[in-house]
């Protein structure tokens, strides 16, 4: 999913709604001047505080009759379609407000105000989707928001879909390479584009590849956080996660990694912003004595930040309370002691003291440990700071553990999919064991969220995250 999708179909919304409150009010304004007074006197008093009032609730029932109607579908339509949706959604939403005031006698005598309303919002919510497809095509032509697409394929099918996006260059896909088939040689080819930032999406064309290679190439995708995409006959389709368009006639099929593409990861960061802004605020005293405390007893630096690996394999710096002695901490922050002596015992206590086997350690009974910081990761005080990271929007309430690139180089191939989604203070896994889980039911964990993510798990994971950190063991 590109950004530049994202952005226009979030700004839809407002845009929208902006719209009809300007038809309202413009047909308000039209309805008191002086030549249509002249020829329909106004026998009602219609304030214009009270006008505001009806028209408010009226352009939120607007818009959520076009939400239905599918006019927020992220990705552009055709522009035919897309006016013939906004006059069928515009009438139907017309038509409930003329129920309404079927059961309100006071607004019949504005009849004539929606009825222009309703005129005004086609034009100008029209006028405002032109504006934006303008938009978007001036950003197409300096690259932005395009498909950058590999086929892989030697039939008609390709030939054709290579020919379709090379003549139309307003749909906002460019093939930037063909191949016959796919295989470790085609594999390194790509892998060599993705690393220039020159594709991001394959669109498999071939459905006489062995199921071996197309796992393959599935898996590919995944590591390297690649979109991909598939031509099938409508017949012989097995439709799960995924998503149908057409081009030339051809049924192409999006597969949807996660439920958090689209509107579902628009739905989750509003959600990480304003939770994020009231735990901040809830949490505001423990932070500030938290503080006060690591001062008085090993001074500065307050916070640690560590470098993580975040969504689609993005390096972030990830905030905590230092919980360990400055001498042993390892970092570029003042005050660190000397990091080859750190590094070498901390690659000591991993051999000796790990609990975790595989890319992943946890050390028990970690002797660099401040006093304090024993207590308060055995609480996981010290992730409150990642609040921060949320708002920057580097993570997510919750989501996978983010880990340290030296742990991810270890990872393999199918583990990579954690970083499909931002990364979260606490998540499935962790209330699912906290550190006790071993990497690998830590990765399925994790796994199966990001296929099933929706708002209830969000919930349920938030609700559970303080009983398991007050009432269980695994914190180290």
């Amino acid at each position: 999913m590109k950004r530049a999708e994202l952005i226009i179909a979030t700004s839809l919304v407002p845009l929208d709604f902006l719209a009809i409150l300007l038809a309202g009010f413009a047909a308000y304004s039209l309805r008191f001047h002086p030549f249509f007074i002249d020829i329909r006197p106004v026998i009602f008093s219609f304030a214009p505080e009270r006008y505001a009032a009806v028209l408010v609730p009226v352009s939120i029932l607007w818009i959520a009759v076009f939400a239905f109607a599918g006019l927020y579908t992220i990705g552009q339509q055709h522009l035919g379609k897309e006016i013939l949706r906004i006059f069928l959604a515009s009438a139907a939403s017309m038509a409930l407000v003329f129920s309404l005031l079927f059961f309100s006698r006071s607004f019949f005598e504005s009849r004539f105000i929606v009825l222009a309303g309703w005129i005004f919002g086609i034009l100008f919510i029209s006028m405002e989707r032109v504006s934006i497809r303008w938009l978007q095509r001036t950003l197409l032509a300096f690259g932005i928001g395009e498909h950058r697409i590999v086929i892989i394929g030697k039939n008609k099918t390709s030939e054709t879909l290579a020919e379709t996006f090379r003549t139309n260059p307003r749909m906002g896909h460019r093939v930037v390479a063909r191949f016959d088939t796919f295989d470790e040689k085609i594999k390194e080819q790509i892998l060599s584009l993705k690393h220039q930032h020159i594709v991001d999406e394959i669109l498999l064309t071939d459905s006489n590849l062995s199921r071996d290679i197309v796992l393959d190439l599935l898996a590919l995708t995944d590591t390297e956080h690649l979109g991909f995409k598939y031509t099938a006959d409508l017949f012989a389709t097995a439709i799960g996660r995924t998503d149908i368009s057409t081009y030339s006639g051809i049924p192409v099929l999006k597969v949807k990694k996660t439920p958090l593409e689209g509107w579902g990861a628009i739905y989750k960061r509003g959600f990480d912003i304003v939770g994020a802004s009231f735990l901040l605020l809830l949490s505001s005293p423990i932070l500030l004595i938290t503080s006060v405390v690591i001062f008085c007893e090993s001074g500065r630096p307050i916070l640690f930040q560590n470098t993580r690996v975040g969504e689609r394999g993005r390096l972030f710096q990830t905030l905590k309370f230092r919980s360990m002695k400055q001498a042993f901490s390892i970092g570029e922050q003042k005050g660190f002691g000397d990091q080859k002596h750190a590094l070498a015992l901390e690659a000591e206590l991993i051999r000796t003291s790990s609990k975790k086997q595989g890319p992943v350690y946890k050390i028990m009974n970690d002797p660099r440990i401040t006093r304090i910081g024993t207590f308060l990761r055995k609480y996981s005080i010290d992730e409150l700071p990642q609040l921060f990271n949320v708002l920057f929007g580097t993570m997510s309430l919750v989501g996978p553990r983010p880990h340290q690139p030296r742990e991810v180089a270890k990872y393999a191939d199918h583990q990579r999919k954690v970083h499909l989604v931002r990364p979260g203070i606490t998540g499935l896994a962790q209330i699912s064991g906290r550190s006790d889980l071993d990497f690998q039911e830590e990765v399925r964990l994790d796994t199966y969220y990001i296929e099933h993510w929706g708002p209830w798990l969000d919930f349920v994971i938030l609700l559970k995250t303080p009983l398991v950190v007050l009432f269980r063991k695994g914190a180290y």
